[in-house]
């Protein structure tokens, strides 16, 4: 299935996986990329020489394109900036925050951007800054959250903008693929279903709380602060949002989750810890291989949009 995204990277697929914080390292974006779509390492609030190492890790095993998301709100963000460029990485996406400042930097290197947007006025914005394409993320996804779902968002940035789109939120099978390309999309970026990857290497606990989740386990936290983040539910989101409905400040909530998506990810801690998936977990119902995954979901895609 060839798109404007496919070209513009140099993918088989047009399937990005999502640069998850603690979770999209080296294994997992090698695998992403070898099965012919775009493996993404999420560079977090990772200092600049990790990220480095994870990009290094990639090349030695595949020699397929892949990205860094580097979160603008990171303390490490300029390092990590810098570190794409010196490293030689082909795609750049971007979250939390406006990207522009690093942008004429990375176009100078050949880096094609990807800024992620959760609004039609910063589609536009990006796309006057130069970015080579949007990822239209709607508050399905898992994680930090905007307020307009994919149905409405993907639609209204493909008319606003001409770069192509790339829609995220509620996307987990070739059902979902097919959707966004009716709404306008060129490629889609989905993180919930990669959780469950085979060369994931988050902790066992975390794959089986997402493998087991039911349509209605998905809860926001911290939509009152402004700083709204969709995970399943736990005791920890139970605790958070009774202190939040009680008018908790936000610092104090803070404390609640400090460091608890590492808890989840890494110890397993599946109770206390941010267990961050979107809407969709409850349609993710087995571990495969990333190559697997981009086989059955494409050929899914293929088959409804009429390709085969």
């Amino acid at each position: 299935m060839r798109t404007r995204i496919t070209e513009l990277l140099g993918i088989t697929h047009p399937v990005i996986q999502g640069g998850m914080a603690w979770v999209a390292e080296n294994h997992l974006a090698a695998a992403v990329s070898e099965a012919g779509g775009l493996g993404l390492i999420g560079g977090a609030n990772a200092p600049g020489d990790v990220v480095r190492d994870y990009i290094r890790k990639v090349k030695e095993v595949t020699d397929k394109p892949f990205g860094v998301n580097v979160m603008l709100m990171s303390p490490y963000a300029d390092d990590v900036a810098k570190v794409v460029v010196e490293e030689g990485v082909r795609v750049v996406t971007t979250g939390a925050g406006n990207p522009e400042k690093y942008m004429e930097m990375w176009k100078a290197a050949g880096i094609k951007v990807i800024p992620v947007v959760a609004s039609v006025a910063l589609a536009r914005r990006m796309e006057r800054s130069g970015a080579d394409a949007v990822v239209a993320e709607g508050t399905e996804s898992g994680g930090h959250i905007g307020e307009a779902t994919t149905m409405t968002l993907v639609p209204q940035v493909a008319d606003a903008v001409s770069i192509p789109v790339i829609a995220a939120g509620g996307i987990a099978d070739g059902r979902g693929i097919a959707a966004a390309f009716m709404l306008g999309a060129e490629a889609v970026q989905m993180g919930t279903r990669f959780l469950v990857a085979k060369e994931c290497v988050i902790h066992q606990n975390y794959k089986d709380r997402v493998l087991k989740a039911k349509d209605i386990d998905s809860t926001v936290t911290g939509r009152s602060h402004g700083h709204p983040i969709r995970c399943l539910r736990n005791q920890m989101t139970r605790e958070y949002i009774k202190l939040e409905n009680a008018g908790t400040p936000f610092e104090e909530l803070e404390y609640l989750t400090l460091g608890a998506l590492r808890k989840a990810v890494q110890d397993g801690d599946v109770a206390m810890g941010t267990v961050m998936a979107g809407q969709i977990a409850g349609m993710v119902s087995k571990e495969q291989t990333c190559k697997e995954m981009i086989d059955e979901m494409m050929e899914q895609a293929e088959k409804l949009l009429g390709r085969q």
